[in-house]
């Protein structure tokens, strides 16, 4: 264990640093959001694109992990749907609650750190989570909440999900990075050397914009947000290690990937939505901000774990 959390303090180390930067406004939140703008189209675009450019389709995809991860995920969602219906929440709040539940920091924590930690291996598991974050479970987070306000679904919702998608820049890297790869086409030394430079601004760029853009959440309704933070960091990847290990058996090395991928704290993008929605943003700010601190223990636990 203590190895282990040795080798990801740099890491939170880095995050700590970005939110001493917020914290006495040296890096504004206005800062802060032009960095996290960089990081995500175009630092952890230019990552993603050149991991997946040297990667098969078989590679990433896998059917027994594939619904190992999703039955983990889609249970710890499920739990948390049912405590907030059980709090007579509304199905808007719930889907909130349930995404901070179910969803972790794969893309600006998970492909940087795990990629370091558990080797090049782990880079297309981590890009099925990823894609399986961003294509199934955030898809139904809109489904649900604009649905409910609609009180039906209907095709300008669908519309909405399939238009988030072709413009997220993560999922359009993945794609043409597996489309370079199924055409064989040669990258020139060029191209590879200008991506591995921006691509490598990614990890420091993250890990800095999470920190500073925690400096912003403020810890409120610490009740239900320490509920949340139970959920993702252990009830999530307690489950998906069920999933892993007794349902769909996969192999141990990739079992313990998606494992740590699940035990990562709660996403930034679930504020974004929430934010977006007008749904319950200060409850998603305080499970960020308590996850992602518990997280320097826990996920270095289950990393741990996992390795052993």
């Amino acid at each position: 264990m203590l190895e282990i959390l040795l080798k990801t303090l740099p890491f939170f180390g880095l995050i700590a640093l970005g939110y001493g930067a917020g914290r006495t406004n040296f890096f504004t939140q206005e800062a802060t959001a032009y960095l996290t703008k960089f990081v995500f189209y175009f630092a952890l675009s230019a990552m993603l694109f050149r991991f997946s450019a040297t990667l098969s389709f078989s590679d990433i995809f896998d059917a027994h992990l594939a619904a190992a991860y999703l039955w983990g995920t889609a249970f710890v969602y499920a739990i948390a749907l049912g405590v907030a219906f059980w709090r007579r929440q509304s199905v808007e709040v719930a889907a909130i609650e349930a995404q901070c539940a179910a969803i972790g920091n794969t893309g600006f924590l998970g492909v940087p750190m795990l990629a370091v930690l558990l080797g090049q291996e782990a880079v297309g598991p981590i890009i099925l989570v990823l894609a399986i974050d961003l294509i199934v479970f955030s898809s139904l987070l809109v489904i649900l909440v604009t649905g409910s306000r609609d009180g039906r679904m209907s095709a300008g919702v669908l519309r909405t999900v399939g238009l988030g998608l072709l413009k997220n820049p993560m999922i359009v890297s993945i794609v043409l990075g597996l489309g370079v790869s199924a055409a064989a086409l040669p990258m020139p030394v060029v191209v590879e050397d200008f991506l591995t430079i921006l691509g490598n601004a990614a990890t420091p760029g993250a890990l800095f914009a999470i920190g500073a853009s925690l400096a912003s959440k403020s810890a409120e309704r610490l009740a239900v947000s320490g509920w949340l933070s139970f959920a993702k960091l252990v009830l999530h990847p307690a489950l998906v290690a069920a999933g892993a290990l007794l349902l769909f058996p996969v192999s141990a090395y990739d079992a313990s990937v998606v494992i740590s991928a699940a035990a990562l704290p709660v996403a930034g993008n679930v504020f974004i939505l929430a934010q977006h929605y007008g749904v319950a943003p200060q409850r998603v700010s305080a499970a960020i901000l308590i996850s992602t601190a518990a997280s320097i223990l826990t996920v270095s636990g289950v990393i741990a774990l996992v390795s052993v």
